[in-house]
């Protein structure tokens, strides 16, 4: 993307863009509830992608109110949220956005912007919007019409949802299950980098809708199939089981048939880089961990790990043998259990929390790459602990389950 993008845009245009930044912060995710509540209301068909208890939760309307406000702090230079595009475009690749979806979503941002603001927001700044919105847009569209040209063009790839059928299922702890998928039509399957992802489309008895929800690949590419470890979400302070969750858990078996999306994310395991590397997880988030390291002790055999994975017990701590398992196959990897509520006869390394004095007591060095993932907890905290130890920004790299969050303010 280049400053190309923003040449249809006048300067009173981007001024006026520029001077409603204090709007969006103050009024963003005012702007954002009322346009999900307006686009579905609208458009209940679309009820199909969006994920209804992010929605419920106030996650999606607060990540979608940060990322139009920081288009429009960066409205002279889209290039600086070129990081932030990509990342939803995989998302976006994942959920097969089309780009006539586009102009349905500007409507309605601009009917919510107008609805929440009243006669503040003048002819002049809808219009404004309007010209900003499109251009927004287009850069969008442009990204990721190249993200699916290259995934149908890859060996295996596709476009779309492709059935897989379900050859094993593992109960890895009290909550935690894998799914091995293979694909009904026995064609090759796209490979992909440790730390991605796939979307599962959900079509259950009942339910008026499809359900959409991205899981981590948790193991090593290019198996001849790929695996899922899903999470059964109980219902808990106020909010209902998760639907697909319980769905996969209860209703899904081996044979069963389920349509997935090729795999897509912009969080992965650098293969170049030879430094030593941490992989921290937290609860669920084992899973792009896993595939991470599965392919290590593959692609580079003689680079320096460790793993750390915190639980609050042994009962809800998926592959424990087989972490034990590589450990011991593998001198140059290191790993250590931490638990929040050991049960008894638990073994762990750490009983509580991660922090900052016990990762500098364990750590070789902070020259080191560090991949963490978990609850958003968990990852603040991480995120912190790691900054105490001196770990350069560039240096560490995060997966957020869900809608984007920063977690390292």
């Amino acid at each position: 993307m280049t400053t190309q993008t923003t040449v249809g845009l006048d300067e009173q245009t981007k001024d006026i863009i520029k001077a409603t930044v204090p709007v969006l912060e103050a009024h963003g995710t005012e702007i954002t509830k009322r346009f999900y509540q307006l686009m579905l209301g609208n458009h209940p068909e679309l009820k199909n992608i969006f994920n209804q208890t992010n929605q419920r939760k106030g996650d999606q309307p607060k990540a979608l109110a940060n990322t139009v406000y920081a288009a429009a702090a960066n409205i002279d230079n889209l290039e600086n949220i070129l990081p932030v595009v990509k990342q939803i475009a995989h998302k976006h690749k994942s959920l097969n956005i089309k780009p006539e979806q586009y102009p349905i979503v500007g409507k309605h941002l601009l009917l919510a912007i107008k609805d929440v603001l009243g006669d503040a927001a003048t002819d002049d700044i809808i219009h404004a919007w309007e010209k900003a919105y499109g251009v927004i847009a287009d850069v969008f569209i442009s990204v990721e019409k190249e993200m699916y040209e290259k995934t149908l063009n890859e060996v295996g790839g596709w476009i779309d949802f492709r059935s897989f059928k379900v050859t094993k299922k593992v109960k890895e702890s009290d909550v935690i299950t894998s799914f091995y998928l293979e694909p009904v039509d026995g064609k090759a399957i796209a490979s992909f980098k440790p730390g991605q992802y796939i979307t599962v489309k959900a079509e259950i008895a009942g339910e008026p809708y499809t359900h959409l929800r991205q899981y981590s690949l948790s193991t090593a590419p290019d198996a001849g199939y790929y695996r899922i470890s899903v999470k059964r979400e109980d219902s808990k302070a106020g909010y209902p089981a998760g639907v697909v969750s319980t769905y996969l858990h209860e209703q899904v078996e081996v044979g069963s048939t389920v349509p997935i999306s090729a795999p897509a994310g912009d969080f992965f395991l650098d293969q170049d880089d030879a430094r030593p590397l941490i992989l921290m997880s937290g609860g669920v988030g084992l899973t792009p961990m896993m595939s991470m390291l599965e392919s290590v002790i593959k692609t580079q055999p003689n680079r320096e790990v460790i793993f750390i994975h915190a639980a609050q017990s042994a009962k809800v701590h998926a592959m424990k043998d087989r972490v034990i398992e590589i450990t011991k196959a593998h001198k140059q990897v290191t790993s250590y259990i931490v638990y929040d509520k050991p049960c008894e006869g638990d073994q762990c390394d750490k009983e509580g929390h991660i922090d900052a004095v016990w990762l500098q007591s364990i750590l070789p060095t902070n020259d080191a790459a560090f991949y963490f993932c978990g609850p958003k907890g968990f990852m603040r905290a991480a995120y912190q602990h790691l900054k105490k130890c001196n770990v350069n920004d560039t240096d560490i790299h995060f997966e957020i389950f869900g809608p984007n969050e920063d977690i390292t303010a």
